[in-house]
């Protein structure tokens, strides 16, 4: 999670993820942190050990499904492309994250991951949030589409008559969970209904 407006969509993919059962290695900036204290009611402790222990609890995971890394981890398995996950998710995506990892500087841990999965040719997709869009946002946005990452901007779907803002962020983690192949009940994929 990086330090756009959003909090709520990566709180919610990483709830997803962990209740699919699947292995998370969970980075978050220090703006992120403060924009999660902003939009929700969580204040969450810039200690990876202490975070981990949280979202643990907070989200009921198995023993060693979930791993917090701090920004400058350089140790940590998504450092390196021997570790490189299959896929890697940056939601939400900030602009200046955007621009990082379209650059190459590998400033801190995520940055350097998402490295990592480009050149490893793994999966990208980065949640951006950010409107409106100038010049330079699209070119990185272009530039890293052109890489084989994938651009999901957080535009939530309302044809489905979303009734609360929880609605609106489930569309869009549902449309992550989808891409990354993850079986999802948030959302009815178009022409499916369900009860």
């Amino acid at each position: 999670m990086t330090g756009a407006s959003g909090a709520q969509y990566g709180l919610r993919l990483l709830e997803c993820l962990l209740q699919a059962g699947c292995p998370v290695h969970f980075m978050i900036s220090k703006a992120a942190l403060l924009v999660v204290a902003t939009e929700t009611e969580l204040t969450l402790p810039p200690k990876p050990a202490a975070l981990q222990q949280m979202l643990c609890e907070r989200f009921d995971c198995a023993e060693g499904q979930l791993q917090v890394h701090g920004a400058e981890d350089w140790m940590a398995p998504v450092a390196s492309g021997s570790g490189a996950p299959t896929s890697m998710v940056v939601c939400p995506a900030s602009t200046g994250t955007l621009s990082a990892i379209a650059c190459g500087a590998s400033n801190n841990l995520i940055e350097r991951a998402a490295d990592v999965v480009l050149k490893e040719r793994r999966q990208l997709i980065l949640v951006t949030r950010e409107m409106p869009l100038s010049t330079i946002h699209l070119q990185h946005m272009l530039s890293l589409s052109q890489m084989g990452a994938t651009i999901m901007p957080a535009s939530p779907g309302f044809y489905r008559q979303p009734q609360s803002v929880e609605d609106l962020v489930d569309f869009v983690v549902a449309r992550v969970l989808d891409h990354l192949g993850i079986d999802q009940q948030l959302v009815p994929r178009w022409g499916e209904e369900r009860g």
